[in-house]
């Protein structure tokens, strides 16, 4: 197969050298020594707050969700392989075999170093029903649900060798959910998701194409106008790799998308993961014990501030529970109410007193934890909603105070642990060296109709690095699939290649229609596993 003409005249790669016997040994005993770390890590946290475990069937089903939402990294790893390695192995920039091992390594120093933004971006998706209760059997039907949704539409088009997106799956996954729970507890399928976030992120998906099409396409014509060596844009010779600088770049923008490709989407995994065990250890997960001495003086002073922000206009008689009640509902409906501003001040007023007569996050009882990281996750949400409220009539002085309190809030609730990272860089970068071929034949042969020049797998490239980094910046998750097929399709269409038509057909097709299969998908799950825990 590796010596047929792929287009153009020019050969395939050589793609079919494995690992070899050290590599595949290699290879299985990191899995299994990941899947150690990973039941050691949550054994010593449980153990370290003084959790034994008295009943199993929680454990197990914590170890089933965390194997599942590791598998959803895996599975996504080598289904978006090729955004990152189709470029330099088509160009002869690097074997395909080296390739790989380099992508999943810069996969995994992705993951370890990304920011936590857009987990918790993906986190507040979710019905809020199902956040403050996601330790009980509707929670584990959602993660159920919501993470074989993702895995199955992944592995169904990657089996069919189309480039999807794994984000653009999970978003369905998630959406599908909201709805399916908002059905069954007699709401309209539309009051089951923040339509609001689901837009701004919706807009991202929407958008990150045309970007990466339209930016690939210009840097392409300025770099013919701008470099005028002509072996820039003609088709690789058989085997023989570029010269020495465009090698260079091309192996630079491989590993800008490698690494940008762990950070954004390694992300959305550890948010799943942080809710998994959320759910089922709260006191070890729920709150994070590790923050500095002077957070609870800072948390204190910030509260305070936070409630002279909202007026002190809550009434004498609404209590606590009355408060919860209400700033519950004001999310999960996402209508504003005269009651909404004091009710948020009694909340904060509750979590202040209740922090401070704990002295600190690390000594608040383990029968308290997850009603204290409730409290604080319903303060955070209604905060950020306010800021996007006009009828609250906050001055920008009032809002700035209220940020820095939600910064506290954050500071508290939303970690990811140090073994959390590990154990998805692993999942993501392992799983890009396999299963990977489909994918980069499709994105190195079928999107032109002529071969892959060195000016276009560098312009593609650079254009989803600097996509990819941007959308993580602002805790965005993007489409890295999308953005580099896009951009490769760009580059053919202004350099007057051509485009096959059949595989822009299913690319579009992909694109149209995994939103509403995942969506089908998930919610038909979220409805049978609701049933069965």
């Amino acid at each position: 197969m590796n010596a047929s003409v792929a287009i153009g005249g020019a050969r395939r790669p050589e793609m079919d050298k494995g690992l070899g016997m050290a590599g595949s040994i290699g290879f299985g005993a990191a899995i299994i020594a990941a899947l150690i770390y990973v039941v050691y890590s949550v054994y010593s946290d449980a153990t370290a707050v003084g959790l034994a475990p008295t009943a199993y069937l929680p454990f197990l089903l914590l170890f089933l969700a965390l194997l599942i939402a590791l598998g959803f990294e895996f599975v996504n790893g080598f289904h978006d392989t090729a955004n990152a390695v189709a470029t330099v192995i088509y160009t002869n920039a690097m074997p395909a075999n080296i390739a790989v091992v380099w992508s999943g390594f810069f996969n995994f120093l992705g993951v370890l170093l990304s920011t936590g933004a857009v987990a918790f971006g993906i986190v507040s998706l979710l019905p809020v029903e199902l956040i403050l209760q996601v330790g009980s059997s509707a929670g584990f039907a959602m993660v159920f649900a919501l993470l074989i949704a993702a895995i199955l539409w992944n592995l169904a088009t990657w089996w069919l060798g189309i480039p999807s997106s794994s984000s653009h799956t999970l978003i369905g996954s998630i959406i599908g959910v909201g709805v399916a729970n908002a059905l069954l507890h007699g709401k309209s399928g539309t009051s089951g998701v923040d339509w609001s976030k689901a837009t701004e992120i919706g807009q991202a998906l929407l958008f990150s194409p045309l970007i990466g099409f339209g930016l690939a396409a210009l840097l392409f014509v300025a770099m013919k106008v701008l470099v005028r060596n002509k072996a820039l844009y003609r088709e690789p010779q058989n085997g023989m790799p570029p010269p020495l600088w465009i090698r260079a770049l091309l192996i630079f923008t491989c590993t800008g998308v490698s690494f940008a490709h762990g950070s954004n989407d390694g992300q959305k995994g550890m948010g799943l993961i942080m809710l998994i065990l959320i759910g089922t250890v709260p006191t070890a997960y729920a709150l994070n014990r590790a923050v500095p001495a002077r957070y609870t003086t800072e948390f204190h002073a910030n509260s305070i501030a936070a409630t002279a922000a909202l007026g002190q206009h809550a009434p004498a008689m609404m209590q606590p529970a009355e408060a919860r009640a209400q700033v519950t509902r004001y999310i999960a409906d996402k209508r504003f109410a005269d009651t909404t501003m004091p009710a948020l001040s009694v909340l904060i007023a509750d979590v202040d007193r209740q922090v401070m007569n704990y002295g600190s996050l690390a000594q608040v009882p383990a029968a308290a934890v997850s009603n204290i990281r409730n409290d604080m996750y319903l303060a955070s949400e209604a905060i950020k909603r306010l800021g996007k409220e006009k009828a609250a009539g906050l001055s920008e002085a009032k809002m700035t105070a209220l940020t820095t309190y939600k910064g506290s809030l954050d500071a508290g609730t939303r970690f990811i642990p140090t073994w959390v990272k590990i154990a998805v860089a692993f999942a993501l970068g392992l799983g890009t060296m396999v299963g990977w071929r489909r994918i980069v034949v499709t994105v190195g042969e079928k999107i032109g109709k002529t071969h892959l020049t060195y000016a276009q797998g560098a312009s593609a490239e650079l254009v989803a690095m600097a996509t990819i980094f941007g959308a993580d910046h602002m805790g965005l998750p993007v489409s890295t699939t999308h953005v580099l097929s896009s951009g490769v399709a760009g580059t053919m269409a202004a350099n007057g290649s051509g485009l096959q038509m059949a595989t822009v057909r299913n690319l579009l097709m992909a694109w149209v229609l995994t939103l509403p299969c995942s969506i089908l998908l998930a919610g038909l799950l979220y409805m049978v596993f609701a049933q069965i825990f």
